[in-house]
């Protein structure tokens, strides 16, 4: 399996100023890929933020699987960890974050008022992985620019207070990632959702990666989207009768991407497959939601 590994130097420096702020901070927000949500989370949060109180934010579940993501929220509230499932982009969707917020931090509400502290703001750290929609979020929820967002991972820089509303404040962080990642599946999940710089990913392994997931979990999206009449599955290549088929039955993601580029047109002269462009389709087609809503991690 491709293990991929990505750690830009500025994020230690990140981390050590996010020890820091936690003395400050009332409750953490972390907001996760809804298509990858085990993925896209940093384990060193959980040692950082200690006993603070803990939002999980399922973002971009508009292009996640709904029952995936049902199950996902379950997941992180069985944990003890409040969960909300959202589109960063919409206003509407936002609106249930303040309530879980004050709900998450209600002891600590009621501690203040019998010391006779009112409408003090309750603090927030918002934390997340390069890309994850951390910006967009903030954005959205504080209904002016409020953070400048960059569509290429880790751009936001320097500490921030961004005041959401009466009762909230939030500290921005830098998205980090963390040095490495234990399980391959990890960084493919990362890379898949544009979290990881392209520059450094080998399209086209990336791309039959990704294949094999949806061949696996979402065969009938990919029929649709790519009008395949079916899907190759594996097989004994001694069992076939001429050399493309062994072909299929020994590789059928490769089968699998060699159908898409035939039935997109994307060929080269003399007919030959072209992988690049149908690799790039691939990956850019999931990112954009195209091909339909996928959760990448199951709970089996």
């Amino acid at each position: 399996v491709m293990d991929i590994q990505w750690y830009p130097g500025h994020m230690t420096k990140a981390r050590r100023q996010m020890q820091e702020d936690m003395k400050l901070i009332d409750i953490v927000i972390e907001i996760l890929d809804a298509r990858a949500p085990l993925s896209s989370r940093n384990p060193d949060i959980n040692r950082i933020a200690g006993s603070k109180k803990r939002l999980v934010i399922l973002n971009k579940a508009d292009m996640a699987d709904k029952n995936a993501t049902k199950q996902w929220k379950k997941y992180y509230e069985a944990r003890g960890i409040f969960a909300e499932a959202v589109d960063a982009r919409s206003k509407t969707a936002l609106s249930a974050i303040t309530p879980t917020i004050m709900k998450a931090c209600a002891e600590k509400l009621e501690r203040d008022k019998k010391r006779g502290i009112m409408n003090r703001p309750l603090r927030a750290m918002v934390v997340g992985i390069p890309n994850s929609g951390k910006s967009t979020l903030i954005n959205t929820y504080a209904g002016k620019a409020a953070a400048k967002t960059g569509n290429k991972p880790g751009v936001t820089k320097g500490k921030q207070w961004i005041r959401l509303n009466k009762n909230v404040e939030l500290l921005d962080t830098p998205g980090i990632l963390w040095p490495k990642f234990e399980d391959p599946k990890t960084g493919l999940d990362l890379a898949f959702c544009g979290s990881i710089k392209d520059e450094i990913l080998p399209t086209e392994e990336l791309a039959l990666e990704l294949l094999r997931v949806l061949m696996r979990d979402y065969p009938e999206l990919l029929k649709a989207r790519y009008r395949l009449k079916e899907i190759p599955a594996e097989g004994d290549p001694g069992a076939a009768e001429t050399p493309e088929e062994a072909a299929r039955l020994a590789n059928p993601a490769l089968a699998c991407m060699e159908d898409i580029a035939r039935n997109r047109g994307f060929l080269l002269s003399g007919g030959r497959i072209d992988y690049d462009r149908t690799a790039r389709t691939l990956l850019d087609e999931f990112r954009g939601g195209k091909i339909g809503r996928i959760t990448l991690e199951q709970i089996r």
